[in-house]
């Protein structure tokens, strides 16, 4: 089961139809797409809701909406709403990452509300009060307060990153075998020579130098032999030149 189609994102009183088409590409990043609204605003601009939620259509139209936060969290087991300011009982909040396997656990049967109040005045005590988590974003204290949007995401992100769904690509060649590197450094020691980069004496200095810079990662063996096609193009243009020279 994706246990992020139980996670449902509720927005009360919306100012801007833009921030709520933000918030549906928010979702749509971090893989959720139940998104509740509580008494949007008859000003709403649809269209630029529509704009700026770019690839998150299905969201935006897909929307639930409500007349009061109690009916928009009714079915759901844990309410979390956000808040920047402290105080009280605001003191206990837990930051995303906290709450993240706490609400995942919730949402492997029940449904989860994650609540963003307005952008303006937040949420009130009274819708706060109907929450069983609150939930502070870790900020810079010259500014507390985040976009709707961009504290969407955030709380998103730390749930995306929780469920464990995102599985990252992987390095596909072969890592290269101690043979095939000295074959490269070798090569490597040659070009330092024949293009004049470096003088007997301080030869060995500089390999071992180029072996830190090649062994601070892992080398795989089209890395090699990239590496070995550049030492040997570099040799070749070298004797070239050489070539040219004499000539003259």
């Amino acid at each position: 089961m994706n246990l992020l189609e139980n996670i449902r994102i509720v927005l009360v009183e919306p100012m801007h139809g833009g921030n709520i088409g933000s918030v549906c590409r928010a979702m749509n990043n971090n893989g959720i797409t139940d998104l509740a609204i509580v008494a949007p605003r008859p000003e709403t601009d649809w269209d630029d809701a529509r704009k700026l939620s770019c690839q998150a259509h299905a969201q935006l139209e897909a929307r639930k909406e409500y007349a009061s936060l109690a009916e928009a969290v009714a079915g759901c087991t844990l309410v979390a709403g956000t808040s920047a300011r402290t105080g009280f009982y605001r003191d206990t909040a837990l930051t995303p990452r906290e709450f993240a396997p706490i609400a995942l656990e919730s949402a492997s049967t029940h449904k989860v509300a994650l609540v963003f109040g307005r952008e303006d005045k937040g949420l009130y005590n009274e819708e706060l009060a109907l929450c069983s988590h609150i939930l502070q974003i870790p900020s810079s204290e010259l500014y507390t307060s985040l976009n709707l949007s961009h504290a969407a995401y955030v709380c998103g992100y730390e749930l995306f990153c929780a469920a464990d769904v995102f599985h990252p690509s992987e390095e596909k060649a072969d890592e290269a075998s101690s043979a095939l590197r000295e074959r490269m450094f070798d090569m490597w020691r040659e070009m330092m020579v024949q293009t004049e980069f470096v003088h007997d004496q301080k030869l060995d200095h500089m390999m071992m130098g180029l072996r830190r810079i090649f062994n601070r990662g892992k080398l795989t063996i089209p890395d090699c032999k990239i590496l070995m096609g550049l030492a040997k193009q570099s040799v070749w243009v070298a004797n070239q030149w050489r070539k040219a020279q004499s000539n003259d």
